[in-house]
């Protein structure tokens, strides 16, 4: 076996199969079960569940107590705030067997979910999009919108740098932080190069 350039806590599980980035670091009493893939210099808190074939990208951010099950991808630079939750079939029933059945979910590159959040299986999160804390997405989530309530409800646009944006009467914004530009186009946004 070689030599392991991640760190895991004594008490995290990991099963066999998993790919696991350098750099990567895994707290108490996490499980990462079967085949799952996490990338570079991710962080996955304490308490955490990693069902069979999640794939995560690098830098992504699991805070503690999150439930990330199968049918879930995480692009790269995602930020799951604690105790935000993935569902992954849409009508679960004790008694029967629905694991033919998960449903597909893609987080997009920068997205950050807020802690609480429910994201209901089925439904992709656009890049740099931000969700609320205590959101249910019931819908997909377009690139670099703001999403709060239940169910959550578009509010606004947000910066890769994570400010609302507020644009002006040609549809254009300016991030506060990083200076970036952004317009505002037949509904989507999109950073000018």
């Amino acid at each position: 076996m070689p030599d392991k350039n991640y760190f895991s806590h004594e008490t995290a599980v990991i099963d066999e199969g998993c790919e696991i980035g350098a750099g990567t670091k895994i707290w108490h009493f996490s499980h990462i079960m079967p085949r799952c893939i996490i990338g570079e210099n991710c962080n996955i808190g304490q308490n955490v569940v990693i069902s069979p074939e999640v794939v995560l990208g690098k830098n992504v951010k699991v805070q503690n107590n999150v439930s990330i099950y199968s049918g879930v991808i995480c692009e790269d630079d995602v930020f799951l705030g604690p105790s935000m939750v993935f569902t992954n079939v849409i009508n679960p029933r004790s008694a029967i067997n629905r694991k033919n059945e998960f449903s597909k979910t893609v987080v997009k590159k920068g997205v950050s979910i807020g802690a609480n959040a429910t994201i209901v299986c089925g439904h992709d999160i656009g890049q740099f999009a931000f969700i609320g804390a205590g959101a249910v997405v019931t819908k997909n989530v377009p690139d670099y919108a703001l999403v709060m309530g239940n169910p959550a409800k578009q509010t606004g646009w947000m910066s890769e740098y994570g400010h609302k944006l507020s644009f002006d009467k040609n549809g254009e914004a300016t991030c506060p932080e990083s200076g970036e530009n952004y317009i505002l186009k037949a509904g989507k946004v999109s950073k000018t190069k």
